[in-house]
């Protein structure tokens, strides 16, 4: 049997839809971020400016960080030897967990590899310990929730976006004493829009609700402290359960979940997905907790105050150019293409021609036709940076012949084809049939 012609034929259909996905090989520079050296294939090495990162506040460069990872990885060595079960539970990471539940003002906080695996890791074993539980989910959740609902095992039920009346029906629906779990996010990256937490929260007191909320792409970025929108709202002893990543705002790596001791204890034990993970390293461990300390305080004020700045200067330069920015209340800066294959032409033309990098977002992130550059400004982006940006826009819109917006400066795409978050929840992992 030639099993490679099934591979090949999955790549092929890929290819025919545009969607393809090729890495571009990035080198970043610590002492000139947003800069990275890039190198191309045919051997060469070029500067370019990163406008597509998910390390929103740089601190992923930032020399304290860099200087408590190392620190660490000379004190402790650079792996952390087993499982949390199995000697990987080292000090630093216990620091980190206490570091966490004290930002989000929780008795408890579990740490993770990544940001996916706490979402797969404590949704399946919450909505796998409660009996009956009906998990109640926004149709733009992340891949990562959606996974972590199917593992559960428990029945679920998708809530249209931020739609409090549909997520209303549904709880009524249920019944008070049913065990139920609303599972949304803070903020939903790729248009940058956010969710009422507050309002969803009277919802849960109302219908007797457990609320998980996932503020990955807000941590760090927004509150007085950097808890994220439930901080800057002052909601988060209203929400249940708290995940959050450290690979983004606190640009390291890894994942949490902070709430309650008796679910942070049950996660601990029961999810699969944690038990049998090596642990976080001491030297991320480390790194992490000097970029939540740091963002705490009066570093993170300015820091969270210039990257709004940026972000507004960036959605206005854009949006006043003609381009079609898709509007929101966020630091995310979606640029709407609507077609797979002029999207990847576009990231190519600023790449080639103009030393920017910007990925294209394409399906299964986004539904098709809708497709976009998702931009992220960050602090350390300059007014320089953002008009050589305006520019290297407006000549790739020209070159490919893309619409500028005419009657509107900013763009709203309310009624745009569903999120391919909303597909996922009934094809993935599917892959067969999404991609059909």
């Amino acid at each position: 049997m030639g099993y490679r012609a099934y591979f090949e034929d999955a790549l092929g259909r890929l290819k025919a839809e545009k969607r393809y996905r090729v890495f571009v090989d990035l080198e970043r520079d610590a002492e000139h971020f947003p800069y990275a050296r890039w190198h191309r294939e045919d051997g060469g090495v070029e500067d370019v400016i990163i406008w597509c990162s998910n390390d929103y506040l740089g601190m992923g460069l930032n020399p304290q960080v860099i200087e408590a990872m190392r620190a660490a990885a000379a004190k402790h060595g650079v792996g952390s030897g087993g499982t949390r079960n199995i000697a990987g539970t080292n000090h630093p990471l216990v620091a980190l967990e206490t570091e966490l539940a004290d930002l989000h003002g929780k008795p408890g906080c579990l740490v993770f590899t990544s940001g996916w695996i706490s979402n797969l890791a404590a949704i399946s074993a919450i909505g796998s310990l409660l009996p009956d539980c009906l998990i109640l989910s926004d149709a733009y959740n992340h891949n990562s929730m959606i996974e972590g609902i199917k593992r559960s095992g428990a029945e679920r039920q998708i809530f249209r976006h931020n739609d409090l009346e549909h997520l209303e029906d549904l709880l009524k629906a249920a019944g008070r004493e049913r065990p139920k779990l609303i599972a949304f996010e803070s903020l939903y990256s790729m248009d940058g829009d956010i969710a009422p937490i507050g309002k969803i929260a009277d919802l849960a007191a109302r219908y007797n609700a457990l609320t998980y909320l996932d503020e990955v792409h807000a941590v760090g970025l927004y509150g007085p402290r950097g808890g994220g929108i439930a901080d800057r709202d002052g909601e988060m002893d209203r929400i249940d359960v708290i995940e959050g990543t450290l690979a983004k705002g606190f640009g390291t790596l890894g994942g949490y979940v902070a709430a309650d001791t008796a679910i942070i204890d049950a996660v601990r034990s029961y999810a699969a997905s944690f038990i049998f993970t090596t642990a976080l390293s001491p030297a991320l461990a480390a790194a992490a907790q000097k970029a939540v300390q740091m963002l705490k305080g009066e570093q993170g004020v300015d820091l969270r105050a210039r990257h709004q700045r940026q972000a507004a200067l960036t959605k206005h330069a854009l949006s006043a150019a003609g381009l079609p920015v898709m509007a929101n209340a966020s630091h995310i800066v979606p640029v709407f293409v609507g077609d797979a294959e002029r999207c990847k032409a576009a990231s190519d033309m600023l790449l080639a021609r103009h030393s920017i990098y910007i990925q294209p977002i394409n399906y299964p992130t986004v539904a098709r036709g809708t497709e976009r550059l998702r931009i992220t400004p960050s602090p350390v982006h300059s007014d320089g940076h953002v008009a050589h940006l305006v520019d290297a826009l407006v000549d790739v819109w020209h070159a490919l012949d893309l619409p500028f917006t005419e009657t509107d400066n900013i763009v709203s795409f309310p009624g745009a084809a569903p999120r391919v978050s909303e597909e996922a929840h009934c094809t993935f992992p599917d892959f067969k049939k999404a991609a059909e």
